[in-house]
């Protein structure tokens, strides 16, 4: 528990989570499918441009840490690479892009009259009534724009977010630390000097409180919802899981765990607006507004902006602000899900980077995802 997110432990840690964190099961029906290989000298025989280079596709992958890629074009499966070791049924934590799938969870309750965005926190969290997300609106959880004394800073072993990382039973615990659970770490958080509704601020705990209204919301935990809404309409092959605290308290924010090929399926049913096999199983209205309804100034003021100039962020879910209108989910160390609507592609791309956040690897992957676009 102490190595298992660095190199070059993670590689084998991010496959394994199971043997490392409880989870809850997010199942398929009928059991897992066995699915078709395809062939993955395509994809990396290409050459592309990054920057001012020519780099040869294998190269990118391998200096961006890839342990598997897919890419859709209009539903079908076109392209794939994995790693040594990683078959198209091997499973990898999302990270942080667990965020956009609890988004969409989000979405289909509002569509359901069960959660209202314009509605206080603490209407359907009572515990965190006292916390800095007492006064705070759901919408605000959803966009980023809390008012939180509260600094994401992977590095440090000692703040805030290193207790959040316990709470969360992603790191052991420390000798005489009382237990924290999600729920007590998020009540316990403080509003900062400004009121909600500012500036994008990205603090992963807003996406656990979205978690946490979605599951209040529904009357249902986090997996089993996931399962029956999600999962299993969108003719998943393969069980998900979630990281769950001592509690059962779902990461909702960070601890989706599943295939690379599902992954890309998710990414398909947001392109087609909600839409699978003619059933529309999440509201094509919250996913255009999820699709354009950043708001940009809140970016532009934000602390994201130095490494996506164009960018906005709404409902979980970033927006490039690129012509082609892409927008994606992305994780720590390297996990993406982009989806393209000029191209009709998605490319879900699992890694294992050295470090939780490095701007040049995102440029590299950019480079890489809008190549692998035209080519598809």
């Amino acid at each position: 528990m102490h190595n298992w997110r660095e190199r070059p432990f993670n590689t084998w840690g991010f496959r394994n989570i199971p043997e490392l964190i409880p989870t809850a099961e997010i199942p398929v029906v009928g059991g897992v499918v066995e699915e078709p290989k395809v062939d993955e000298a395509w994809l990396t025989s290409h050459e592309i441009m990054v920057g001012d280079r020519v780099m040869h596709i294998s190269d990118v992958l391998a200096q961006t840490f890839t342990d598997a890629l897919v890419v859709m074009k209009r539903g079908k499966i076109v392209a794939e690479f994995h790693a040594p070791d990683f078959t198209n049924r091997s499973r990898h934590i999302l990270f942080s892009a667990s965020k956009s799938v609890t988004g969409i969870l989000a979405g289909i309750l509002v569509a359901d009259g069960l959660l209202d965005p314009d509605e206080l926190i603490s209407a359907y969290v009572p515990d965190l009534k006292t916390s800095a997300f007492g006064d705070a609106r759901v919408r605000h959880a959803l966009d980023m724009r809390t008012s939180l004394v509260f600094t994401e800073n992977y590095g440090d072993p000692k703040g805030d977010f290193a207790r959040y990382r316990r709470a969360g039973l992603l790191d052991p615990a420390l000798d005489g630390e009382p237990a924290e659970t999600v729920i007590s770490f998020l009540a316990s958080l403080k509003k900062a000097p400004f009121e909600h509704g500012g500036p994008f601020l990205y603090c992963s705990p807003n996406s656990d409180v979205v978690g946490l209204v979605v599951e209040r919301a529904a009357g249902e935990r986090f997996p089993d919802l996931m399962a029956k809404r999600l999962w299993q309409p969108l003719g998943a092959r393969s069980h998900a899981r979630i990281t769950v605290d001592r509690e059962g308290t779902a990461r909702a924010g960070g601890g989706l765990f599943m295939t690379a090929r599902d992954f890309a399926r998710f990414g398909d049913l947001i392109r087609c607006d909600g839409l699978v096999n003619g059933k529309q199983i999440v509201p094509s209205e919250w996913i255009r507004d999820t699709v354009t309804g950043g708001d940009r100034q809140a970016w532009i003021d934000g602390n994201f902006a130095s490494w996506l100039p164009a960018g906005s962020y709404r409902n979980q879910w970033y927006q490039s602000g690129n012509a082609d209108g892409a927008f994606f989910a992305l994780g720590i160390h390297g996990q993406w899900l982009l989806i393209n609507p000029r191209t009709e592609v998605v490319i879900a791309k699992f890694s294992s980077q050295p470090n939780p956040a490095m701007d040049e690897m995102k440029q590299m992957n950019i480079a890489l995802f809008e190549a692998v676009n035209e080519l598809a």
